[in-house]
């Protein structure tokens, strides 16, 4: 494995993982600082509950529309466009973050900061998918990751030590200096390829109109949403669901993300280095989901448990859901170049936008069924829809990716 890595880690792959540690850095940070910074807008332990969904809803929408607007413009004016694009608009809105006021600003700040975030990670994606072999391609989207996630870490010890808001100068900073990198990466061949009038590029409304299509682009969603409900509802809610499990010792959302993210990057390389030795996406991805449903039933178990046990689990969770990487390199294995990057910026900014539908479910079974029930409750479905959905999904991994669709 050792040296398939050192073969992928070209230039675009190192680059395209910097960024990717940015934009982890900078779609965690409010999870972080939500009860710092909300606390310090003026809000209740009641209001930081109620206006941190808000919030992290108006990040999510934005990453649905970012996701739409960036993979179009990835498939029709190249990849490299949407890596420029994007990182100066979330690195300007993360800048204007440290300086808000009012929690209205920051919600609009936030989804403005979304819809950047949406797409460094489908464009990257693409772009290593492309310009890799496809028997190394995996390794290559597993090191964007696996680097891509330790940004939560940066984020927790950046947020620990100086206040929230220099947090997020921090990490405008880090955006703007990772710009400079970006020059040296050249474009995909394959993208290059598609450029002729007959072809038919960026068509989002595509994977709507055809029954085919469509089915596999909801089937390239649903099967991600598992993860993106442990990391936004039992992560990021992680103080409420210790209070409500009585766990023994002060939990901070800032610490579980990072133990968690710490997990997610286990996660990826071991996800991914176990779909090369099977020769199979899809039974790596089976064998990660099932042991991350079981964690996630040992999660709500912990009844009277110690922080340091809580804290364990939230690295137990990141790892056995850390398939995020083979997600990706699914969902973009499936599509034709002309609408690969659509589909590689659309899907993984779906599922994290599934955290709004997910949250506001979870808020409204909250009061009626406890803060426990109500979680139990949406992960059955999600999970559920998970294991159906990609029993569903076609083997992807010998599949070669220089083809457009008809």
């Amino acid at each position: 494995m050792i040296k398939s890595f050192k073969e992928v880690m070209i230039l675009p792959v190192i680059v395209i993982a910097m960024g990717y540690f940015v934009d982890i850095y900078d779609l965690i940070l409010f999870g972080v600082v939500r009860v710092q910074s909300l606390k310090e807008l003026g809000l209740d332990e009641a209001g930081v509950m109620h206006w941190g969904s808000i919030i992290l809803n108006a990040q999510m929408f934005g990453m649905l529309i970012g996701g739409i607007l960036w993979g179009i413009m990835g498939d029709k004016k190249g990849r490299m466009s949407v890596l420029f694009a994007s990182i100066i608009m979330y690195s300007i809105a993360n800048t204007l973050n440290a300086f808000v006021t009012s929690v209205e600003q920051y919600a609009f700040l936030r989804f403005i900061a979304g819809i950047g975030l949406a797409g460094e990670l489908g464009a990257g994606v693409t772009l290593v998918a492309e310009i890799l072999p496809k028997e190394k391609r995996g390794y290559g989207v597993m090191a964007i990751a696996a680097f891509g996630v330790l940004g939560v870490v940066a984020a927790n010890l950046v947020a620990s030590t100086f206040n929230w808001r220099n947090a997020y100068i921090f990490g405008g900073v880090l955006g703007f200096a990772l710009l400079f990198l970006r020059f040296k990466v050249r474009e995909s061949e394959l993208f290059s390829h598609t450029q002729s009038d007959d072809i038919k590029k960026g068509d989002f409304f595509s994977l709507f109109k055809k029954k085919e299509l469509f089915l596999k682009y909801i089937k390239a969603i649903l099967i991600g949403v598992p993860l993106w409900y442990v990391v936004g509802i039992l992560v990021m809610f992680s103080p409420e669901f210790a209070k409500t499990l009585s766990i023994i010792g002060e939990v901070k959302a800032g610490m579980a993300l990072m133990y968690c993210y710490i997990g997610l990057s286990i996660g990826d390389l071991a996800s991914g280095f176990l779909s090369q030795k099977l020769q199979s996406r899809k039974k790596a991805y089976a064998i990660f989901l099932a042991i991350s449903t079981l964690t996630v039933l040992y999660y709500y178990s912990l009844k009277g448990a110690s922080a340091n046990e809580f804290y364990f689990v939230m690295f137990l969770l990141g790892v056995f859901c850390g398939y995020w990487a083979l997600f990706i390199t699914m969902a973009a294995e499936q599509f034709g170049t002309n609408i690969r990057a659509t589909v590689a910026t659309t899907v993984p900014n779906f599922v994290r936008g599934s955290v709004v539908p997910v949250t506001m479910s979870f808020m409204f079974l909250k009061d009626s069924q406890g803060v426990l029930m109500a979680g139990a409750i949406v992960g059955l479905i999600v999970f559920a829809l998970g294991f159906v959905m990609l029993y569903l999904t076609k083997e992807t991994f010998h599949k070669d990716l220089d083809y457009i669709e008809a």
